[in-house]
């Protein structure tokens, strides 16, 4: 089978190119707590493997692709199947650092619609229903996937980040819906910034960490 080696910030891990098996961090049944679908029941799964390197991200143990068990799509489509919600979404970690055609063909052969999380830092695969493009000034987005963005979430870490959220902005389409959202640890701090700077540019909403909140996955 041919493969390709995927460098992560810690190591390398060779994954099927063709996308028939993944690195599986975890896989869970819950409450979507941010962005645009807010409050809906999704599974999530979540593939190892990262190099953007957030110092903020708070599922580090993500980053190392070879801590996690290579499996097959077969598999993570079925157990998804199980669940009444019938919507996934496929975070990281980065998990456009895979092929992600057959999970995603899978998945909405079973009915369920597929949504995904990412930086944007690698050109986008899979058949999506929803992309939230949440961009990291860590490495920068690929110009490609701008236009497939349903969403675009970013992170207000510090006051510079509103600047850089609208050269973001500029890049999507007019139907993209915009969100901001204040960094866990400094949400105190941020937020109230956040919540003035919507105020003044009502393009823009605000994101929250719901499930932060509710103490759920």
């Amino acid at each position: 089978m041919e493969s390709t080696k995927t460098y992560t910030t810690a190591s390398i891990h060779t994954v099927p190119k063709d996308g028939s098996e993944l690195p599986l961090m975890e896989a869970f049944y819950t409450i979507q707590g941010e962005g645009a679908n807010t409050g809906v029941a999704a599974y999530f799964i979540r593939l190892g493997g990262c190099d953007v390197g957030c110092h903020w991200c708070d599922v580090k143990e993500s980053w190392d692709a070879e801590l996690h068990p290579l499996t097959k799509v077969e598999d993570i489509v079925e157990t998804a199947a199980a669940y009444s919600g019938k919507k996934v979404v496929i975070t990281g970690g980065e998990p456009l650092l895979y092929n992600l055609n057959p999970l995603t063909s899978q998945l909405q052969a079973r009915g369920i619609r597929t949504m995904i999380e990412t930086s944007g830092a690698y050109p986008i695969s899979g058949s999506w229903d929803w992309v939230c493009l949440s961009p990291k000034k860590f490495k920068a987005p690929d110009a490609s996937v701008y236009p497939f963005a349903d969403e675009l979430k970013i992170i207000i870490f510090n006051k510079s980040d509103f600047a850089w959220a609208e050269e973001h902005a500029a890049q999507v389409g007019e139907k993209t819906k915009l969100y901001l959202q204040p960094e866990w640890s400094k949400a105190n701090q941020i937020t109230p910034q956040i919540v003035e700077y919507v105020k003044n540019n009502p393009k823009w909403r605000v994101s929250l960490q719901t499930h932060k909140y509710m103490d759920i996955p």
